[in-house]
């Protein structure tokens, strides 16, 4: 963050600046444990915690500055509401930064993949800020505007989702230079009627563009293709059509193999043929921010995953392999794992560990059926599915055929863990999937054991 003064930040946030509080702010957070010499640290009031119980510990640690929304000791901003208020000094701030340099704004949505795309483009962009993680609502979207500086080119944001109206205060804290639009799935589908009400919130980022601003959207997808009609101008991409395509793919251990355009055929390092998708977007993004197209390509094929429990394949030295993909889910996403689960194994035994999709809503034990059927008929070796959430894939599992020893339902993490130290040998490969809440990257963690 580039420096402003105590007042600067009370006028942006339309607080109340302690009296003789004369200072610079150079950072942001929210947790006082990493909050540095000279930062603001913002207080929230969440459901366990109370972040003003830790301002004492933030300003031991040098924060400048509090943002709070009742008075404490030391230095502070008052306001009636701390997210509004950082919502509001983070789009005070990013006017100021475009005043003072060439800054190019990108905002990336979807229900699948907008974590492995921003990864991707914060790889192969020059002199690009990103969300940590993933940053995605109307907390850490700010938050990630912060982190940028006048030597800040790209700044690179996620925009989530779970209603109507959510990408569409994001954009006004953050309007757009390019707007990406990847998948229209059932991501939150507790939250929406219908998959077209999630295309009508997801459009909300091509709606939030600046005058002259691109829309990057998947042709693949017709929702997405439909968003056309609401931007001045367009760019697609696509495994089979678009401006940007996917030429030649194949498939080896899981990794997407293809050539873009005349450009060279590469095997991205990421695993998984969704990532055809994610590839494709940051190609087009990279394109479009003026990025030599071959330079990008290398890049893109060259990069890794930067997030946690992202399709993450650890080989252990017991010989079995891992993929750690439990950050989220839906059933795009598991679906896309399973089969990339058979890839990777190229014959070897498969297990699957599933947990809970959360925030399904009345869809959920629909949808989790679904799982257990397509795991039998994918023929996956063994399924062992985690949590009362997440039973109706056993159920189903069951009732298509799976028997024996094939499928077990276990209520706890430690369970399954127990399950697999007796069942796992050399050549196996297990897949860890199930929405963040559940859990089950704690599992993955174990697993993997700090091996590489």
């Amino acid at each position: 963050m580039r420096p402003v003064t105590a007042q600067w930040v009370a006028n942006a946030a339309g607080g109340t600046l302690a009296a003789d509080v004369d200072t610079l702010v150079e950072g942001v957070d929210k947790d006082s444990r990493d909050v540095r010499p000279g930062w603001l640290y913002a207080a929230f009031v969440g459901e366990r915690s109370d972040g003003h119980d830790f301002v004492p510990q933030a300003l031991a640690n040098g924060a400048s500055l509090c943002l709070v929304s009742r008075p404490v000791d030391g230095p502070h901003v008052l306001v009636g509401d701390v997210t509004a208020a950082l919502g509001a000094l983070a789009r005070a701030y990013l006017a100021l930064l475009r005043t003072e340099g060439d800054l190019t704004v990108i905002g990336i949505t979807g229900s699948n993949g907008k974590t492995t795309t921003k990864d991707l483009l914060a790889q192969v962009l020059p002199d690009v800020v990103a969300p940590v993680g993933s940053f995605n609502n109307e907390i850490g979207l700010p938050l990630t505007v912060l982190r940028a500086d006048s030597s800040t080119r790209h700044l690179v944001l996620e925009m989530g989702a779970s209603g109507l109206g959510h990408i569409a205060y994001l954009t006004s804290i953050a309007p757009l230079d390019v707007a990406v639009a990847l998948t229209v799935g059932t991501a939150h589908m507790g939250e929406y009627a219908s998959p077209d009400d999630v295309a009508v919130a997801k459009s909300e980022i091509v709606r939030g563009l600046v005058p002259g601003g691109v829309a990057v959207l998947n042709a693949d997808d017709a929702r997405v293709a439909g968003m056309a009609r609401l931007a001045e101008r367009v760019v697609t991409f696509g495994v089979s059509t678009g401006d940007h395509r996917a030429v030649g793919l194949t498939t080896e251990r899981g990794r997407a193999s293809f050539a873009i355009g005349d450009l060279p055929r590469r095997t991205l390092t990421l695993v998984g043929e969704h990532h055809v998708t994610n590839a494709l977007a940051a190609f087009a993004v990279a394109v479009e921010c003026g990025v030599d197209g071959a330079a990008a390509w290398e890049a893109i094929a060259a990069a890794r995953p930067l997030s946690a429990h992202r399709m993450a394949l650890t080989e252990r030295a017991d010989g079995v392999t891992i993929i750690d993909d439990a950050y989220n889910a839906s059933i795009e996403s598991v679906r896309a794992a399973l089969r990339a689960l058979k890839l990777v194994a190229d014959g070897g035994r498969t297990v699957a560990v599933l947990g809970e999709i959360r925030e399904l809503g009345d869809a959920s034990a629909t949808i989790h059926s679904e799982i257990g059927t397509d795991v039998v008929r994918l023929r996956i070796d063994h399924t062992i599915i985690v949590g009362d959430g997440a039973r109706p894939a056993y159920v189903a599992a069951v009732r298509e055929g799976s028997w024996g020893d094939e499928a077990a339902f276990v209520a706890t993490i430690g369970e399954a863990r127990e399950l697999l130290d007796r069942m796992l040998r050399p050549g196996d490969t297990v897949l860890v999937k199930a929405s963040h809440g559940s859990g089950l990257w704690e599992l993955a963690d174990q697993l993997v054991g700090g091996t590489a």
